[in-house]
């Protein structure tokens, strides 16, 4: 996926693209057991930018399109008692969208959450690139059940392309 983006002002055309890598995650020290993972990276201009600023614009605010997918999720996954966030889960780290942060680092963030059906883990990664930051997000899922992995295949269009779009919002500031 090729987003173009010039932010105002810019004199300058640049291309930002989204890949799918080949995950570079130690699986079991997120998650343990986790049979499903994938990565997707970009390269942003911004040089300051930590993991929790790129998760947090990723994950604070989600376009029109993708939250109506999710409501309709949250309605369909209701009658078999699925979490639909992470929000009655305490976490020292606070919340970053529907996400409990579990651990931080300025160049890493984990979040996420358990349910009986399955567990999973969203990790963003900040590290130097050329002209600016490379923000790798991974995503790990661990199946316990028939449901889990029923649930998993279902969403697993969808979550390509969210996952495309929500790190294609790194390139952005939040508003204030």
């Amino acid at each position: 996926m090729c987003l173009a983006l010039s932010p105002p002002g810019a004199q300058d055309f640049v291309a930002m693209t989204i890949r799918e890598i080949r995950p570079d995650i130690d699986r079991d020290g997120v998650l343990a057991g986790a049979q499903f993972v994938d990565a997707f990276r970009v390269t942003v201009a911004d040089a300051a930018l930590d993991a929790r600023a790129a998760a947090e614009r990723m994950f604070s605010r989600n376009p029109r399109w993708v939250q109506s997918l999710l409501d309709l999720r949250n309605a369909i996954v209701a009658p078999f008692g699925l979490k639909t966030s992470g929000a009655d889960d305490t976490s020292p780290h606070g919340m970053i969208g529907l996400f409990p942060v579990l651990s931080e680092t300025p160049q890493r963030l984990v979040a996420g959450f358990n349910d009986h059906h399955l567990d999973f883990r969203v990790v963003v990664d900040v590290a130097p690139a050329d002209h600016g930051q490379q923000v790798t997000a991974t995503t790990l899922v661990l199946t316990h059940n028939w449901l889990g992995r029923a649930y998993l295949g279902v969403i697993m269009p969808f979550h390509r392309v969210i996952s495309k779009t929500l790190l294609g919002q790194v390139r952005e500031p939040l508003p204030r």
